[in-house]
């Protein structure tokens, strides 16, 4: 059971660490016509999505290979997140353009990553040495 669950964590954060590329690299670069359809996009959570999706691949590996660092990768996924989200916030304090739909994919992918990190920490809590 752990077994599968932690081969199908690491192909469903490698999907979505694809998507995330994509889209941050397309919006990043302006393939396809992006930047205009994404609106008034807010460039350091483009960033830190690029940056996310980097780090989702590194976790996915863990998760393959059961890795207890895996744990430490998707928490500082989660920082830099939260991190992102607390600027957006002062962003939009301060009467910066952006669009709605940037909040409620940002707490989509805070809440993701999140779950991927408590998962981590219960797969593969055997596998961390004890410190004491």
């Amino acid at each position: 059971m752990k077994k599968s669950l932690s081969i199908t964590s690491a192909i469903v954060l490698t999907a979505f660490g694809l998507l995330t590329f994509y889209l941050s690299t397309s919006v990043l670069f302006d393939l396809f016509d992006m930047r205009a359809k994404q609106g008034h996009y807010v460039p350091f959570i483009i960033w830190a999505n690029l940056l996310s999706s980097l780090m989702y691949f590194i976790a996915a590996y863990g998760f393959a290979a059961k890795k207890a660092w895996t744990f430490q990768v998707l928490m500082s996924t989660f920082l830099l997140l939260i991190f992102a989200f607390l600027g957006l916030i002062i962003h939009i304090n301060t009467d910066g353009i952006y669009e709605a739909k940037t909040v409620g994919a940002l707490i989509f992918r805070i809440s993701f990553t999140l779950v991927f990190t408590l998962l981590a920490y219960f797969l593969l809590k055997r596998t961390r040495k004890r410190l004491y």
